[in-house]
């Protein structure tokens, strides 16, 4: 892994989710970032240059993908890697077109996720 690979940075709406993965992804050894939504990120005026990103699908207000275009017109190009517990093929859709590293379902198998960070955040964008 590079020697400083960014945060990961996970925006879920549901707190016990976002709670769990950082203590999951801590126990790896990641350095973590919490937001409760899309606005609380895009409002975030101190955003690391360098990170991935692990953002729900469905939340309120704002998608996951309509979140990461968002960044990406902000010219923040972290890698993405977009959870849901709805994986439909219009997800799946959205998601290539946005970008989107991986997509996957919850709930989240073994290293599934872990294995995918490392991944994102040894490779370029």
């Amino acid at each position: 892994m590079p020697t400083n690979p960014g945060p990961v940075i996970v925006v879920d709406d549901d707190a016990a989710v976002r709670n769990s993965l950082k203590f999951a992804l801590e126990l790896e050894g990641l350095n973590v970032r919490l937001y409760g939504s899309g606005a609380e990120l895009l409002a975030d005026t101190d955003l690391p240059p360098h990170g991935c990103l692990v953002v729900d699908y469905y939340m309120p207000a704002m998608t996951g993908v309509e979140l990461i275009d968002r960044l990406r017109g902000r010219h923040l190009d972290f890698p993405a890697i977009l959870i849901t517990a709805k994986a439909t093929q219009d997800v799946h859709e959205r998601a290539a077109r946005s970008g989107v590293r991986q997509v996957l379902e919850k709930p989240l198998e073994d290293s599934q996720l872990v294995d995918s960070i490392r991944s994102a955040l040894n490779s370029p964008c």
